[in-house]
């Protein structure tokens, strides 16, 4: 069973408090990338700029005013116990009014730069998905038969969410925490320096109990987000092959497995979730001491008369919105660097090298002959490793090729060749006398169709999946390929018939239907060259014989290449090309190979041996 890791989100949040976040090779170039795509947005980032800086000014101004509502009030008491007056409840009345009116325009800058950075993050997310499907069809064949299908969608879907969330966070806070931090500073210093100084004397305490519970939490939060990978693999391994667990007897090997890596996880978990749950003990306790030692010095200058009770009440209410703030930044230095992360390796794959989907002056040919030479072909998917030595053979327009041989000949790699997914290493294919790398990409694929050994079928209607292979074609055109391919009869017999939705994984029919299904997509695509990479090789006998005498008149007047094992289907072949370790070995008819007694004959008789025991 071959086995795909899948790249996934895994625990703590781009800002979590204590988890550790992977950090980018090139922090400086990265964000440099990420301000480029941002300037396409720059007026908005202004506004956000703007409306966060109003928004954090309101909220800082709201104590102040609310300190002369209680000296206000606190006067009148006084007043009124020594009997030369009472509570000015309008004036009081007036300046509450005036402060909730403030704390309303706050909330409204702050939900406009809400919206606005919402906006600007999720169309750069947007743009980024854009960018790599795009990118994606551009990409040579190499670079996907190299990385695991998790590799590849994690940058679509983990790596472009974290850059998201991150950016619409990250840069918000920056400015409020920034422009907060500050601007409680500046209304504490204008309250009163001594107390200030009081207060900030305490942040330091806090810095280093906070450094010391990130570095003692870090290791367990790495160990909790890997044994999180290795539980989600093991856990989508076993479901994926429960049969062959169950055919085994290993459900207590694999549920032991699992429970060892579960209580590594555990444990992990644990730790780190109590380590970084202590943050908010430390933070208040700090705080607490902050309001100590403000209460002290507060209540000494009120005793002398040197401050008011109000300007107390506030300045403890912005020793409260100082430690807020602080942590926040530390929260936004860790999501900086999980954007960056993020971010960096969707510019790699952005940056990767592409093929060349376009040629000059490229050859247009509406529909080819199906002429088709191999002459000197050389082909190695890496230098030293050459798997195509020297592969030459003419086929004439209408011709079925056959070719067979042992696994790792290089029979596929030549169909490879063919498509150009890769470009030979010396020698030329040629289709009607042109080479190929002297097509457009598109424009020579439109001329070559093929049914794979590997099924794919997306997630639709039956109709839609057929359809796929021509777009414009008419529902009768449809119906027609479907019963050239005997695929007819069953398609009626299913809920819904043509209509029947298939799941994502095409799990609702059998594997040989799958492969009916992807026939008649090729029948009624209409290609002038066919490639059939062992398209019969997940039905059963009696539908093999149907979908034989169905290929053979699909393949009249069509360039053919058959792969096949079973080497019954291919005898009517117009030429077999038997090939061994990159070259041809042997070609002809099937009379002409087995007049030889050579490879082909030895392997034909082979396979007959095995049928008559």
């Amino acid at each position: 069973m071959a086995e795909q890791k899948q790249n996934r989100p895994r625990g703590g949040g781009p800002g979590r408090m204590g988890a550790p976040v992977e950090k980018a090779k090139d922090f400086k170039g990265t964000i440099k990338k990420l301000v480029s795509y941002l300037g396409a947005y720059k007026i908005g980032v202004f506004f956000v700029m703007i409306f966060a800086m109003a928004s954090t000014i309101f909220n800082i101004w709201g104590p102040k005013i609310l300190s002369k509502a209680i000296t206000e009030l606190f006067n009148g008491l006084i007043k009124k116990y020594q009997g030369t007056g009472g509570i000015n409840f309008e004036k009081i009345g007036g300046i509450l009014l005036f402060m909730l009116g403030l704390y309303v325009v706050a909330s409204l800058f702050g939900i406009v730069q809400g919206w606005i950075m919402s906006t600007i993050s999720q169309k750069i997310t947007y743009r980024m998905r854009k960018e790599i499907s795009e990118k994606i069809n551009r990409m040579p064949m190499n670079y996907f038969e190299s990385r695991t299908t998790g590799e590849v969608l994690s940058r679509i879907t983990n790596d472009v969410d974290t850059l998201g969330q991150s950016l619409n966070q990250s840069l918000t806070q920056l400015i409020t925490s920034t422009f907060t931090i500050v601007g409680v500073i500046v209304m504490m210093l204008s309250i009163s320096v001594k107390m200030t100084g009081v207060a900030i004397l305490i942040l330091p305490i806090s810095l280093v109990l906070v450094l010391i519970v990130v570095k003692n939490s870090q290791k367990y939060f790495k160990t909790q987000q890997e044994y999180l990978g290795v539980i989600n693999g093991k856990v989508e391994e076993t479901i994926g092959g429960y049969t062959i667990v169950r055919l085994f007897n290993e459900e207590e090997n694999s549920l032991k497995e699992f429970e060892e890596q579960n209580n590594i996880l555990f444990k992990s978990a644990w730790k780190s979730q109590f380590l970084s749950g202590l943050m908010q003990p430390i933070m208040n306790f700090v705080g607490n001491l902050g309001y100590v030692g403000v209460a002290i010095v507060g209540g000494i200058m009120a005793y002398n008369g040197t401050i008011t009770v109000g300007d107390i009440q506030a300045f403890i209410q912005y020793v409260r919105n100082l430690t807020q703030p602080i942590s926040q930044l530390a929260q936004v230095s860790n999501m900086l660097q999980s954007m960056a992360a993020a971010a960096e390796r969707v510019f790699e794959f952005l940056a990767e090298d592409e093929e060349d989907q376009t040629v000059e002056n490229p050859v247009m040919i509406d529909k080819a002959e199906g002429m088709v030479d191999f002459d000197h072909v050389q082909f190695g998917y890496t230098p030293d490793k050459i798997v195509i030595q020297d592969f030459t053979s003419h086929v004439d327009p209408g011709q079925t090729v056959a070719i067979v041989g042992p696994t790792g000949a290089g029979k596929t790699t030549m169909v490879k060749l063919l498509m150009r997914f890769y470009d030979v290493n010396s020698g030329a294919i040629k289709i009607d006398g042109h080479d190929i790398r002297d097509f457009n990409r598109a424009d020579l694929r439109k001329n070559i169709g093929m049914v794979l050994q590997d099924t794919w079928l997306f997630k639709g209607t039956i109709m839609d999946n057929l359809r796929y292979g021509r777009l414009d074609a008419t529902d009768e055109e449809v119906y027609a390929a479907a019963k050239a391919a005997h695929v007819d009869h069953f398609i009626k017999t299913l809920p819904g018939g043509y209509n029947m939705e298939l799941n994502e994984e095409s799990s609702n029919i059998s594997q040989g239907q799958k492969q009916l299904l992807t026939i008649a997509r090729a029948i009624l695509a209409d290609k002038p060259i066919l490639i059939l990479d062992e398209a019969t090789s997940s039905v059963d006998t009696r539908t093999e014989g149907l979908i034989q005498e169905a290929m053979n008149n699909l393949m009249k007047g069509r360039t053919s290449f058959v792969i096949a094992h079973r080497l019954s289907t291919i005898k009517d072949a117009d030429k077999i090309l038997y090939m061994q370790e990159g070259d041809i070995k042997e070609q002809g008819s099937h009379e002409e190979l087995l007049a030889q007694n050579g490879l082909y004959a030895a392997l034909y008789n082979s396979q007959f041996e095995e049928l008559d025991d």
